[in-house]
């Protein structure tokens, strides 16, 4: 049954608490001026809903692939995953794809990625440089629920009807092509109130 209002996008997730980060492979999204520009004339119109938090342009992302706890992986393990996965992802080559226009969903509305086959495959070798370190039994997350997207704005309340937000996205068909050239190794927590993150490392597609 398709869910018509929003739910909070800050629930605790299994595992997380304050104070805990999170190493992960993201595509990060600064060096990209035209998804900027799009959320930048976007987001004003989220914020006045009273149920969305736009997302800070310098937080911008694609969520790729998820590594493990920081407080569960060495520094010698996180060290080997980076040239792994960089090895890997050298292989791949740059990834052109499209996203948008922007669609909504309980917890936020984003872009989403219309060539999924494609950032498939930066996945698929990011997860196989974990592999070559950890196993594919360490290897976090299911291979086949990936919906690659990058997120404009968070749900922060629930039981708001989608309908308002949905008639607003419906004036914004713009699709944005882009080059993916990267992705990136960071520690990402999630203590105040909107994801944040330290860099540790990109990896050239």
């Amino acid at each position: 049954m398709e869910e018509t209002t929003t739910r909070d996008h800050w629930w605790w997730r299994p595992g997380w608490r304050v104070g805990r980060s999170y190493y992960t492979w993201h595509i990060l999204v600064e060096d990209q001026p035209a998804i900027h520009e799009f959320a930048q004339a976007l987001q004003p119109e989220l914020a006045a809903t009273g149920v969305l938090g736009p997302i800070p342009l310098e937080w911008l992302h694609m969520t790729m692939q998820g590594v493990g706890f920081a407080d569960e992986v060495s520094d010698e393990d996180l060290h080997a995953i980076a040239a792994a996965v960089s090895a890997r992802v050298a292989a791949v080559g740059p990834v052109p794809v499209t996203l948008g226009p922007p669609v909504v969903d309980p917890e936020g509305v984003n872009l989403p990625v219309r060539r999924i086959e494609a950032v498939n495959a930066v996945r698929l070798a990011v997860r196989d440089g974990i592999a070559d370190v950890w196993g594919t039994d360490r290897v976090s997350e299911a291979a086949d629920r990936f919906r690659p997207h990058v997120s404009l704005a968070y749900s922060h309340s629930t039981g708001a009807p989608l309908a308002p937000i949905q008639n607003i996205l419906a004036q914004h068909t713009t699709e944005i092509p882009v080059v993916v050239n990267r992705v990136s190794l960071i520690d990402i927590n999630r203590d105040n109130g909107i994801y944040w993150w330290r860099l540790i490392q990109h990896a050239s597609l």
